[in-house]
């Protein structure tokens, strides 16, 4: 398999030639390449979500059962797994601008054939189309998803690199809360369901018409740092055997990946949770909203704040004890009525500390496995995070009982609520398991920072410090010009 060393031939021969020259450079077109990936992750969580805020008229449109409609956002969960070893493979071997084209067009592809049932007069079985659609939208999401690690890494200067990592990787999460503000805007009645699939399609056409027209490499000509240029990947099975043996990377892997498996069941389950107490639909959606809006602040300001302190271990351990503390404190007050001001705070916590960690984490899983590809060491954490949100999913399902519905219940579905006691309070414990796990067994030197500060100087000059401060090590080298 070959990856960015296999990109620059003569990448490891050179580093301390580009030392001592000064050698390493930072493109402008960079940013050109994060806007696109940003855009395309983006487009890409709000055809995820699309259906689900109307589900409704969707179904009554359609003729579709709920089952069904669920499907349609389910279909994403089902699909990553499988896919997302391939896409792994993908990224570190075609390269990040191929990746990205391919990732733009299954995403457009999938947006117009999901559009279909009402653009063909007579179609038989719009489920078919509908269902289709979302599957290459699901098949593009591990491309998608698994790209701004690697692109921070070949791309950015060490200075940059988890900002970067945080635009593109919260740009996901903003396309969600944009399908769920937009989706029941749009859609009134059953008349406007075409204009909806309509205007979907246009973010997913213009993410694939700049992906095509305006990505011209997968790396620089020159590397913008020492850690772009030793960076290598090796064949899918030793990479395996290699992340097998490395144990932060494993703690980290679970630990991250059940978090990611937390917080796609609690953004999944937030609605039948509170409908039980009384709260509306429309309050969890607010709170739903909050989760997203806070948790993309949290990540914006841990990202720059860890781009100059490089203080990756200490931010992420601290950030999963304070989400644990709020997942606590969702799951006790989510079981009481009338405390919509103290929910919707929790909730606004709980993203503010849970989402901010998630770009340090791929950040994290880049370091503690470098040399290892960016696409696997980040790639193979969200796989697993998938695979233990359906776990998680199903579990928690499974605990709920049906008990005899009270005055005070909001639930729609015609039948008795479900109890959800249980199930959030072993969220809860989940959440806080995966704290401590984290906080007492995860230790890693910065194999990247490391290698880099050996080899010399990169591309900036504010950086040195703070990454000599991190690695304790020698003395910082003054910057090329």
């Amino acid at each position: 398999m070959a990856g960015p060393a296999g990109d620059w031939p003569e990448a490891a021969a050179a580093t301390s030639a580009r030392s001592a020259l000064g050698g390493y450079r930072a493109y402008a077109r960079r940013w050109v390449f994060l806007l696109v990936i940003s855009l395309l992750s983006c487009s890409n969580a709000t055809l995820w979500l699309s259906f689900a805020p109307v589900a409704d008229t969707i179904a009554q449109h359609f003729l579709l059962s709920t089952e069904q409609i669920n499907w349609l956002s389910l279909v994403y969960l089902v699909v990553s797994i499988p896919s997302g070893v391939v896409a792994i493979w993908v990224l570190d071997s075609v390269g990040l601008r191929w990746a990205t084209t391919l990732g733009a067009f299954l995403n457009f592809s999938g947006s117009v054939i999901r559009s279909m049932p009402c653009m063909a007069i007579g179609t038989q079985d719009p489920f078919v189309f509908l269902l289709g659609g979302q599957s290459l939208c699901a098949l593009a999401q591990t491309l998608v998803i698994f790209s701004p690690a690697k692109l921070a890494a070949l791309w950015f200067p060490e200075h940059q690199r988890a900002t970067a990592n945080m635009i593109g990787t919260m740009s996901n999460p903003l396309g969600i809360l944009a399908a769920n503000l937009l989706s029941p805007i749009l859609v009134k009645t059953e008349k406007d369901i075409p204009l909806m699939l309509g205007t979907y399609i246009l973010p997913a056409g213009l993410a694939f018409l700049l992906a095509t027209a305006c990505l011209w490499e997968s790396v620089p000509p020159t590397p913008p740092s020492v850690g772009a240029a030793q960076s290598t990947s090796l064949s899918f099975l030793a990479g395996l055997k290699l992340l097998a043996r490395n144990k932060a990377y494993i703690v980290l892997a679970v630990c991250f990946g059940g978090g990611i498996g937390i917080f796609s069941s609690f953004s999944a389950l937030l609605e039948q949770i509170l409908c039980v107490n009384g709260y509306s639909s429309e309050f969890a959606g607010l709170c739903g909203a909050l989760f997203i809006a806070f948790g993309v602040l949290g990540a914006v300001a841990l990202g720059l704040y860890v781009d100059r302190t490089k203080h990756f271990t200490e931010a992420i351990k601290i950030g999963l004890c304070l989400t644990s503390l709020a997942c606590v404190a969702f799951a006790v007050v989510s079981q009481l009525q009338g405390q919509t001001v103290a929910l919707a705070a929790i909730c606004s916590l709980l993203g503010f500390f849970g989402f901010s960690v998630a770009p340090v984490a791929m950040e994290l899983a880049v370091e503690c496995s470098f040399p290892m590809g960016e696409g696997a060491a980040a790639g193979l954490v969200f796989v697993l995070g998938q695979a233990e949100g359906v776990l998680l999913m199903v579990l928690l399902t499974a605990l709920t009982v049906r008990h005899a519905e009270p005055s005070v219940s909001t639930c729609r579905d015609g039948q008795g609520p479900l109890d959800w006691k249980v199930p959030v309070l072993l969220m809860a414990s989940l959440c806080v398991l995966f704290s401590c796990l984290l906080v007492l067994f995860f230790h890693t030197p910065y194999r990247r920072l490391q290698a880099e500060a050996d080899a010399g100087p990169s591309v900036q000059e504010d950086a040195c410090p703070a990454t000599a401060a991190a690695l304790h090590h020698a003395p910082c080298l003054a910057a090329t010009p």
